[in-house]
């Protein structure tokens, strides 16, 4: 007989009923039932009820046991009687008649318990990990992320991708991040920086011949944590050569809602009857959801009613419109009957949000109410319900602005509407995509120009729009894959032109000389011979996080990080020796302390 096991934990049935098996796991509970000892033992694949007799010989050293300590128990395998079985269980029909038991590793007390969901502070989860990582939701989420990227890799393989591995030390590069610097001790004074992207090296592979390539890669992004992003990160990264946008869309949708489907447990997934998913271009997303990330389960659809209060007897807006603010109107279907409390609470909201307010006007059958109401002309109320499509018992609310905060705050209400009036679906995966994003924007805090989205890709227009075009008003063939809210992936039709990179950059503010110190690599490839090509990146963490119903990158991660960048478990960041620090020619001079 095998020293530790001849059956799982999960594995036991009736037809093993006489048998003699061996079984090892962790003790999950005990239980006393007048001078009979039940342990449930787990591993990996299940439970099995143990049972030991107050006269057994090893009936002492079972009663001592703690919860998690490690067993191996010999025994034979009886049926449970017939109102005994667990038809919860899969091994509910059957019990293990303890004989021998051998202490393999004593549990000490825990921090928290592992047999049912116990709320713990994150920070105590995180420093006992791999006790958190025991609770079969968290067991459940990893395995799920296991069979989600083995499918992804068959579907890609299946598509005709090569996988290939690009260098985790590389060179600093602008990717809208700040990067992970990693010093190079046979050069003092230099830097490896860990790649936000395989960006260079996978366009550099469709410069060196290969057609199609994919990598689940590692990726470093030194920025703040939150529920939906964290310092390291997973993506299916792709690129494709000799295509265009529509090329790029038509083969990864497929890869992409193939996955969903296998694994939406009876969800609904867009496309699944053979539709493409909607495309959206960015100024569209921004006017009728005040998002590019819009969560399309949400049916309400704000509009623009900027005009129907310039000159209006409501001063507020007037002015503002006036001014070359916007006005936008997020409907709110139902919500007119709702009493006072309800749209006072919505007011408070968006105060707590850093709004003035949350203006509305609701319609009955006798015509528009509320405080705008009172001040606003009838016939223009009347034009505003005739474009929000509302009808007697409904309300509508009011984001007013600069262009860019009132589109923002407009999303933030339209999410908060859908919620409290019951609007979003469920059990449904909406996706989209998002096109034709801007290929530059101007930085709030210094007025200078910069890219918006992806430095290396495709300007709409190429050349000639970098040369003849105010630059914020050039487009880019950018693109992004939304999911239920979620920015699931992004990518892009590369720029594979030396000029136009170079110019490109230009605008953006950096010296032809800048570039090629920068860039050198990838332009000099350029300059012997580019196909057009393009790709696109998924987030696995994401991808697993919806498909596993978590709220929080963290549950789908095996050894996450808190959102101050640490690994409380190991003790990462820590700091090194003296002797470490001299050897990479560095010293480290600390920050003053805060005040």
């Amino acid at each position: 007989m095998h020293a530790y096991r001849t059956h799982t934990c999960g594995a036991l049935r009736a037809e093993q009923a006489g048998s003699t098996v061996r079984l090892s796991g962790w003790v999950h509970r005990k239980r006393d039932h007048g001078g009979v000892l039940f342990i449930d033992l787990r591993d990996h694949y299940g439970l099995t009820q143990c049972v030991i007799a107050s006269g057994s010989p090893v009936f002492a050293a079972a009663e001592a046991l703690r919860v998690e300590s490690v067993i191996t128990v010999t025994g034979e395998v009886v049926l449970r009687d017939a109102g005994l079985v667990n038809d919860k269980l899969p091994t509910g029909a059957i019990e293990l008649r303890v004989k021998e038991l051998v202490l393999q590793s004593a549990a000490d007390v825990l921090p928290f318990q592992v047999a049912q969901e116990q709320e713990a502070p994150e920070d105590m989860r995180l420093r006992y990990r791999f006790l958190d990582l025991r609770r079969e939701r968290l067991q459940r989420n990893m395995i799920l992320r296991a069979q989600i990227i083995d499918s992804i890799r068959r579907r890609m393989i299946a598509t005709q991708f090569n996988e290939f591995q690009t260098p985790i030390l590389t060179v600093s590069s602008p990717e809208g991040a700040r990067d992970f610097l990693v010093p190079a001790r046979l050069h003092p004074g230099k830097f490896y920086a860990l790649p936000q992207a395989p960006q260079q090296y996978k366009q550099l592979t469709m410069v060196a011949g290969f057609d199609r390539y994919f990598q689940i890669a590692p990726c470093f992004r030194d920025e703040a944590g939150r529920a939906d992003r964290t310092l390291m990160f997973y993506q299916l990264d792709v690129e494709m050569s000799f295509v265009t946008q529509e090329d790029v869309f038509t083969t990864m949708e497929p890869v992409i809602r193939g996955v969903f489907e296998e694994f939406a447990e009876g969800r609904q997934v867009d496309g699944s009857d053979g539709t493409s998913w909607i495309r959206i271009p960015y100024a569209e997303a921004q006017l009728k959801y005040g998002s590019d990330k819009p969560d399309l389960r949400n049916p309400l659809v704000i509009s623009d009613v900027t005009e129907q209060f310039k000159g209006s007897g409501f001063g507020l807006f007037a002015k503002i419109a006036a001014n070359g603010g916007v006005v936008r109107a997020i409907p709110a279907p139902g919500a007119g009957g709702n009493p006072r409390s309800f749209f006072d609470k919505l007011n408070e909201w968006a105060r707590e949000s850093g709004a003035g307010g949350l203006g509305y006007i609701t319609f009955d059958a006798e015509g528009p109410k509320g405080p705008i109401a009172k001040n606003l002309e009838a016939d223009r109320a009347e034009a505003i319900r005739q474009i929000c499509g509302l009808k007697a018992g409904d309300a509508v609310f009011f984001a007013a602005g600069k262009e860019a905060d009132a589109a923002k705050f407009a999303g933030q209400t339209r999410l908060r509407l859908g919620n409290e009036l019951g609007l979003v679906e469920k059990n449904v995966f909406r996706f989209c995509w998002i096109t034709d994003f801007p290929f530059y924007e101007l930085n709030e805090e210094n007025g200078q120009v910069d890219f918006s989205h992806n430095p290396f890709s495709m300007p709409q227009g190429e050349m000639e729009a970098l040369e003849t075009k105010d630059p914020l008003t050039i487009g880019a063939y950018q693109y992004d894959v939304v999911c239920n809210g979620y920015e699931m992936a992004s990518g892009a039709i590369r720029n594979h032109k030396a000029e136009i990179m170079v110019k490109a950059f230009g605008i953006a503010g950096y010296p032809p000389e800048t570039v090629e110190e920068r860039f050198g690599g990838m332009l000099n490839a350029f300059r012997y011979g580019a196909p057009p090509h393009g790709g696109m990146a998924a987030g696995i963490d994401r991808i697993v996080m919806l498909l596993a119903d978590e709220p929080n990158l963290r549950e789908v991660n095996l050894f996450p990080m808190n959102q101050q960048g640490e690994e409380l478990m190991m003790g990462s960041p820590s700091e090194v020796e003296p002797i470490r620090l001299k050897e990479l020619s560095i010293e480290v001079k600390m920050p003053p302390a805060k005040k």
